[in-house]
């Protein structure tokens, strides 16, 4: 059965630059075309800046660096040194403390010339021609809508990309994605006396029946090397995800949060350090890694990786490894992710591939842009830049590409030179472009 809807819309927001998704896209997109002097409105769906970093839990910061380079220079890095000052900024797991990143999202945001607002999720986008006419959101009195001159998809899941009609391609073959996880926060941990990686004892716990199910992948327990007693938990995956679909969705939070029991007895009775450890909190989103790949004018692969390719237009490059989880219930399995990720797929100290503009362009639209998780890769890229630093790079550099182009027809039509400049100005790390 299908309804015919229609309702007259109160536009209540009119500006230079929209931006859909406050995650760490969202805030660097802000924050980048802002400071290049320009009007932004930043419409969030929840309650806080951060995204997976702080709703979601993740407890730690991917490289910001190559070992040699901050190649998340700009924003990014300048947001990475607000916080976790005791830990030394060169660092591949950077411990997330929730609430400090909240309040320096919110700081950095509130102080900006950006306008934001949050509990305000895009629900649709009306275009015509190629061109985003506005978006419908969704307030606490109605729907209402938003005009802009340009507009960023930083939701993740390419919603408004989506809405609006664009191409976009999502998991394997098959349309399989990559498992997610429920984060989670765990008191009276002593990390410092740790004497086995996390999954060493699996083996074990299955053949006494701990688990449920039987999941090889554990990524585990991070947090300071203090005596804070925090842990932050990655702990387990989703069976059956479907990321764009909220039945899907919900199954999944709770199938997780029941598993978190089992997670409690494992660490308790097979591991060093976790003996009084107590379950504080799950995330309240389900930490998702892949979903909507936005069809954009290049879409980045995994050839660019091995490559370390190096692009005209480039407006960033990052050096995480392709990190593509799978549903590792075999051995065989596990072991071939796990070769992957760290032999294959690994840089050395100073490498990096370059990202693209074009990547960052919507098919067929020439006044919206895409940054963050939905970015335009094939799926192994996705699994390198989806992390929050490479989501830092490529908001700044939607951003900064916003303002550059708000006054012209089309995205296309900017300078990528001048482009580039503007990303020099805001810090980015740009060692190929000649400006």
């Amino acid at each position: 059965m299908q309804k015919q809807f229609s309702r007259t819309l109160p536009v209540h927001i009119e500006t230079d630059i929209f931006i859909a998704g406050g995650g760490p896209a969202g805030v660097a997109a802000a924050l980048a075309a802002s400071r290049l002097g320009k009007k932004v409105y930043l419409a969030e769906a929840g309650g806080m800046f951060g995204g997976a970093g702080t709703a979601g839990l993740v407890p730690t910061f991917c490289p910001f660096d190559d070992g040699i380079n901050v190649v998340a220079d700009g924003i990014g890095y300048e947001i990475r040194k607000k916080i976790s000052k005791d830990t030394p900024l060169f660092t591949y797991g950077t411990p997330i403390r929730v609430e400090e990143l909240k309040c320096v999202y919110d700081e950095l945001m509130s102080s900006s010339s950006a306008e934001f607002t949050f509990f305000t999720p895009v629900v649709d986008a009306v275009s015509q021609n190629g061109r985003i006419e506005y978006v419908v959101l969704s307030g606490k009195k109605g729907l209402f809508a938003a005009k802009a001159k340009i507009y960023i998809d930083c939701t993740g899941d390419g919603n408004l990309c989506a809405f609006a009609g664009a191409e976009f391609e999502i998991g394997d073959e098959n349309g399989n994605v990559q498992p997610g996880t429920l984060c989670s926060l765990w008191a009276d941990v002593d990390l410092k006396k740790r004497t086995f990686t996390d999954d060493s004892r699996l083996e074990d716990a299955f053949r006494d029946g701990v688990f449920s199910y039987e999941d090889r992948h554990l990524p585990g327990m991070f947090g300071p090397d203090d005596d804070s007693g925090y842990g932050g938990g990655n702990l387990g995956h989703t069976r059956n995800l479907d990321p764009l679909d909220e039945g899907s969705i919900t199954r999944e939070m709770l199938t997780l949060r029941k598993t978190m029991p089992e997670f409690e007895k494992y660490y308790k009775e097979y591991l060093i350090g976790f003996e009084n450890m107590k379950l504080m909190k799950t995330a309240d989103v389900l930490g998702i890694r892949e979903s909507r790949r936005i069809v954009c004018d290049y879409m980045l692969n995994v050839d660019d990786f091995l490559a370390r390719r190096v692009f005209e237009d480039e407006i960033g490059r990052y050096c995480y490894p392709i990190d593509l989880h799978v549903k590792a219930n075999d051995k065989e399995r596990y072991e071939k992710f796990w070769s992957e990720f760290t032999e294959k797929y690994r840089y050395k100290p100073g490498e990096s591939y370059g990202i693209p503009f074009r990547s960052l362009c919507p098919k067929g639209f020439d006044n919206l842009l895409v940054a963050g998780r939905c970015v335009g890769t094939d799926r192994k890229m996705l699994a390198s830049l989806r992390v929050m630093p490479g989501c830092f790079i490529t908001g700044q550099a939607a951003g900064a590409a916003a303002a550059v182009s708000c006054e012209k027809e089309d995205i296309r039509s900017s300078d990528i030179k001048e482009i580039q400049s503007g990303l020099k100005k805001l810090g980015a790390y740009l060692p190929n472009a000649k400006v």
